[in-house]
């Protein structure tokens, strides 16, 4: 079902309360995955999490590993939940730096802070100042790649790699599967009329006509942590529902407009990796991606995966990196 259909279906439906067991979580201790295996749950995350302040607001992230620094760029209206596979499985290599983006996730906002790709970009900078990280492997996803292009761009000698996956690119930004999202953010209502229907009935997320419809292809996906840790912030207060409404918006006009030039001069070691089933951007975009960057290292294709795979195929992620990285 396409982003259009699907709002007028769910115009009007009502929502249902947050737990707050979800932000009494959060505590900031690391710990292993409980089982030992290649995955976190959301109670490993609950106790990971931990707060940077920054002149931005309160910076939700998790900092996993040692070595040379990677940093995860989530999607939207996801949080670095998304990222806890790969994670896993490349904290051997890399200290993994996972942020909530400004608006997203559990990261709180400064009263009068933009959380627009550029501002999301900012944040980033302070972010690894914080940390003294002067350097990073960069892997991205949906609106997260647009923020690491307008990144890398910026901040050239701070990207030893880019990975990219299924996201934004020049051309293609905001795809016109986003348009009915940003009709209801300008209305204020995208939270109400979207997220807490999928908040309130996780099967509904789960359907054809739901999140997971739209944006992921393994059954079973995301699961029920994954979809309270995604959408019980985005709804939590009215304050909340209007930074998720900002951030929909930071979105049009393009975020990229004019980047070209400047990503065709760059020398980053880039390499993208697009699943083919997502209907949310251009197949086009991943051919465009290896044309402009001089430095690409390729295309990879994922047959059926759609735009949220990388959360569904880690070990996919995690061997692509290692390659990039020089460390498989």
């Amino acid at each position: 079902m396409k982003r259009r259909d699907f709002m007028k279906l769910m115009a009007g439906t009502a929502g249902a309360a947050v737990a707050a067991s979800l932000v009494a979580g959060a505590g900031s201790a690391l710990a292993e995955c409980a089982d030992g295996g290649l995955d976190y749950s959301a109670a490993d995350y609950g106790r990971m999490r931990k707060f940077m302040p920054l002149k931005q607001g309160r910076i939700a992230y998790i900092d996993k590993g040692a070595g040379p620094a990677a940093l995860f760029l989530h999607g939207f209206p996801l949080s670095n939940y998304q990222w806890r596979g790969a994670i896993a499985r490349l904290k051997a290599y890399r200290r993994c730096l996972a942020p909530d983006s400004m608006g997203l996730g559990f990261t709180e906002v400064a009263e009068g802070q933009g959380v627009a790709p550029a501002d999301q970009v900012e944040m980033l900078a302070a972010f690894l100042d914080t940390l003294g990280v002067d350097s990073v492997d960069l892997v991205a996803n949906d609106s997260g790649g647009a923020v690491a292009q307008l990144f890398v761009l910026k901040y050239p000698a701070r990207v030893r790699t880019l990975l990219l996956t299924n996201c934004d690119v020049e051309p293609d930004s905001p795809p016109p599967a986003l348009v009915p999202v940003i009709e209801l953010a300008r209305k204020g209502t995208f939270p109400d009329e979207w997220l807490m229907p999928w908040n309130a009935d996780h099967n509904l997320a789960r359907s054809s006509e739901g999140l997971a419809g739209l944006c992921y292809s393994k059954p079973g996906h995301p699961t029920d942590d994954a979809l309270d840790l995604y959408l019980a912030p985005l709804v939590s207060s009215a304050a909340r529902k209007g930074l998720t409404n900002a951030y929909t918006l930071g979105l049009d006009p393009n975020p990229l407009a004019g980047i070209e030039a400047g990503l065709r001069a760059l020398d980053t070691p880039v390499r993208v990796v697009w699943g083919t089933a997502d209907d949310i951007f251009s197949s086009d975009s991943p051919g465009y991606l290896d044309r402009v960057f001089k430095n690409s290292k390729g295309v990879r294709e994922v047959p059926g995966a759609k735009l949220f795979f990388p959360e569904e195929y880690p070990d996919l992620i995690a061997d692509e990196a290692k390659v990039l990285w020089g460390v498989a």
